[in-house]
């Protein structure tokens, strides 16, 4: 009985009105799906496009053909719907479209075609998804179509149909929210907005910073031109700094979340905006921090083939041999510099780890508490273990005065301060007496609670949570 109701439901029609991209592209997978597929179109004999096995007439006579009918052209050419008022009594309209930019309309477009022709059911759907989607088979994240309108019958139809297309639906509500999705497509990188703003604005004061302090300084006070280095050089300081700074920002918004915790002595007061947004952000904050760790990766390999390094090593050696010195092997300095490339490189490690991990495919397939245990305690490793790296980068450096060109500190110094106050922060929170309070506050107890403080067992007078 299922199957023959699956039979019966892949062969109703279903009208388009529209022959643009998006159109033939949905004709095209309805008619792969089962459908029957005709189209309404001004001019029949000019749709010459349209997929194979399809039908096309005009828009009247389309109509007649099917109870559900996509709408897939823009606002402005909706007036012909008007002169159809009769032929569409009863229908369905799914309305497809979106607007240049938004408040471009007092109303929404689903709104304003209910009000045009007052017989129909309008249900907007489908304005999230691209032709390309449609065309492809719609993975990954083009794979949900979300759909808002006044009446169930009609928007359980249009979740047939997507989900007959091999999409997976969500009910947003009534028509009142087809402004809110017709915005969803007008909205660039909303999440990468922050990430970026923060990512050019580091990038460019330590740019700026290291220019300054090495170039500026050199040509000032040396007379040397040494802005060659600003290729090379100059970029692999930055990359590292901007780097490590932004993968720490990953990680302090959820230290002060607990602090603040611990302040309010709930979980339920909200937090402060801005620390939301922040956390909201935390994904793509570590992704832009993976990119500029690669790049420092890349810039570090091409450093032994560069040509004033090669200079140096050539103009070195043979002053050795001019002078009849010996080069003796220091231990220390061979233990120092292959822990500081075995701390890069397994903090980098981690670091592509965290970024895999991020990603919906392999996110999806780990529960909760594995998904915890990567991004966070693994998270935490990657941090330490690039900030140690750091840490032998600059070894003994800082206690230089030498290393203080106008009383600026060497950019690494730098990048150190917000890791450390992350560790630091980090390393308070897991103490036991603070952690064991931290718990507890995230399980729902509440410093001030009636319940919580009367919640203690009538025999031995102690807390129940204790």
């Amino acid at each position: 009985m299922a199957e023959l109701h699956g039979k019966m439901h892949k062969q109703e029609t279903v009208c388009i009105f529209g022959t643009g991209d998006f159109g033939r592209s949905l004709g095209l997978r309805l008619l792969q799906s089962g459908y029957n597929v005709v189209y309404g179109s001004r001019d029949p004999k000019n749709s010459l496009l349209l997929p194979k096995g399809s039908k096309v007439m005009a828009h009247a006579a389309a109509a007649g053909e099917a109870h559900v009918i996509f709408v897939a052209v823009q606002r402005e050419h909706y007036g012909f719907l008007s002169s159809l008022a009769s032929d569409l009594e009863g229908k369905v309209l799914i309305d497809v479209s979106n607007n240049l930019r938004r408040g471009l309309y007092p109303e929404s477009n689903a709104e304003y075609l209910s009000s045009l022709v007052p017989g129909v059911t309008v249900v907007k759907a489908f304005n999230t998804i691209s032709a390309w989607a449609l065309q492809s088979g719609g993975l990954d994240a083009n794979r949900q179509v979300l759909i808002c309108g006044d009446r169930a019958d009609a928007k359980q139809q249009v979740v047939d149909i997507a989900q007959s297309l091999g999409f997976t639906v969500l009910d947003r509500g009534s028509i009142r929210a087809a402004a809110e999705l017709e915005d969803l497509p007008l909205q660039l990188f909303p999440l990468w907005r922050l990430p970026f703003r923060i990512a050019i604005c580091l990038t460019a004061f330590i740019f700026f910073y290291a220019l300054t302090r090495d170039v500026i300084y050199e040509r000032v006070t040396n007379g040397k031109d040494i802005a060659f280095r600003i290729m090379v050089s100059l970029a692999n300081k930055v990359f590292p700094i901007v780097s490590l700074v932004m993968l720490s920002l990953c990680y302090l918004p959820g230290a002060l979340a607990g602090f603040l915790q611990l302040y309010n002595g709930t979980k339920y007061r909200r937090f402060p905006d801005w620390l939301d947004r922040w956390m909201l952000c935390r994904k793509q904050l570590g992704l832009l921090a993976l990119a500029f760790g690669f790049l420092h990766v890349l810039y570090t390999l091409v450093i032994p083939i560069r040509y004033y390094v090669r200079y140096r090593i050539n103009v070195y050696t043979i002053s050795l041999v001019k002078d009849n010195i010996t080069y003796e092997f220091d231990n220390t300095a061979a233990w120092r510099y292959d822990s500081y490339y075995s701390m890069g490189i397994l903090g980098f490690g981690l670091f592509v780890l965290l970024g895999i991990t991020s990603l919906p495919s392999v996110s999806n397939s780990l529960n909760w508490r594995e998904f915890s245990f990567v991004q966070s305690k693994l998270g935490y490793m990657t941090l330490l273990l690039c900030t140690f790296h750091t840490f032998l980068y600059g070894w003994d450096r800082f206690l230089k005065t030498s290393s203080y060109r106008w009383w600026m500190p060497q950019a690494y110094m730098l990048s150190l301060v917000v890791p450390c106050v992350v560790l630091i922060l980090k390393l308070i929170l897991i103490m036991p007496c603070v952690d064991r309070k931290v718990t507890r506050i995230r399980q729902g107890w509440e410093r001030h609670s009636k319940t919580s403080s009367n919640c203690r067992d009538t025999k031995t007078n102690q807390p129940l949570m204790a």
